[in-house]
């Protein structure tokens, strides 16, 4: 968990008292908790990039839950959702979690499942925001890479061997080797496999593979 920004639970209902009483209970667990009695006032708050999940009514005036999953979708914020509700049904539970959602639970909500809930929500974040920095990581690194040098990286990751890299590019074998060098360096790692390994975390195999085809 981050330090400076430690995760937050945030906590939609228009019900005064059940915002209150699941505030109550869930601070006593240990969670930081931020109320809101709309969506609207959520969204002018909202700000995804700090960790944290989203505990939502579904029947709520204004934008309902299941609208406010998918603006948030829509944007590009992939917090998760755990979904509370008096009014639900089958057919709404089955659309909230195809979108996504952690879980779909009946008010009144008994705060032992809501806070395993959380706990899976604040996980699932977690190793979300995780693999986006990683991929952000690998995304530097290829933007520091020259021309030449990215068209190597993608020969290499591929299987070509220098002297192939050399035919496909035009280029002497030497000159290869070198950039060769110059894009292990850049690329932090020591072997073709960590390459590939970096590569793929970053969707760069796949679009070269498909380029290739």
């Amino acid at each position: 968990m981050n330090k400076q920004n430690p995760s937050k639970v945030f906590l939609i209902d228009d019900d005064a008292s059940i915002r209150t009483a699941l505030t109550r209970g869930l601070s006593a667990e240990g969670f930081q908790v931020q109320s809101f009695d709309s969506a609207d006032a959520f969204l002018a708050e909202h700000d995804p990039t700090l960790p944290g999940c989203l505990v939502a009514d579904v029947t709520m005036p204004g934008i309902n839950g299941l609208e406010l999953q998918k603006l948030l979708a829509t944007s590009g914020c992939s917090r998760p959702i755990v979904f509370i509700t008096g009014n639900g049904n089958v057919a709404m539970s089955v659309q909230a979690m195809r979108a996504g959602a952690v879980t779909f639970l009946p008010k009144p909500v008994r705060l032992a499942e809501l806070v395993a809930a959380i706990r899976e929500a604040l996980e699932r974040d977690r190793e979300t925001r995780e693999v986006r920095a990683s991929r952000a990581e690998v995304e530097a690194r290829l933007s520091a890479l020259t021309a030449r040098e990215r068209e190597v990286l993608d020969l290499v990751i591929v299987g070509k061997m220098n002297k192939q890299i050399a035919a496909v590019l035009g280029a002497a074998e030497k000159t290869v080797k070198v950039h060769r060098g110059r894009v292990m360096n850049k690329m932090k790692v020591r072997s073709v496999a960590e390459l590939v390994t970096l590569t793929t975390q970053a969707g760069e195999l796949q679009r070269v593979q498909q380029r290739m085809q």
